[in-house]
């Protein structure tokens, strides 16, 4: 809920940022590695909400190396997120043309989630929050 949330107090972007580090402790140690690649996008997203560019790209690109080395764990949507992610941490960081290239190759990836809610989610996801006026 912060994640969406408009007017998010200081005190809870520091909550959101200390939930999202908390949960990836947890799965790093009770999970596997699609969680750990879940978890990158996680940390990925609350860092581009609260604009903080390198860690976003950081963990974005976290995220991709996860999924690249896993794919037999990775869902389709987790393929089409990965992207998702690393586009929009490049976005915060104003690389135009990789995000060009990088929201091009989500969309790829969203068309080919086979269940529909679950494409739906992506497609919502991906059309929503801030692209930093690069999308």
């Amino acid at each position: 809920g912060l994640l969406e949330k408009q007017n998010r107090s200081d005190e809870e972007s520091r909550i959101m940022l200390e939930y999202a580090y908390a949960s990836m402790a947890h799965w790093r140690v009770a999970g596997t590695p699609l969680n750990e690649q879940r978890g990158e996008w996680m940390l990925s997203r609350v860092h581009c909400v609260l604009g903080h560019i390198e860690p976003a790209l950081a963990h974005a690109h976290r995220c991709r190396e996860l999924t690249d080395q896993h794919l037999d764990l990775m869902q389709d949507f987790d393929l089409a997120f990965s992207w998702e992610c690393i586009a929009r941490a490049h976005a915060l960081a104003g690389h135009k043309v990789e995000v060009q290239k990088l929201c091009l190759k989500a969309e790829e990836m969203g068309e080919l989630i086979q269940n529909d809610e679950d494409r739906k989610i992506f497609e919502n996801d991906f059309n929503g929050g801030e692209w930093y006026g690069l999308k």
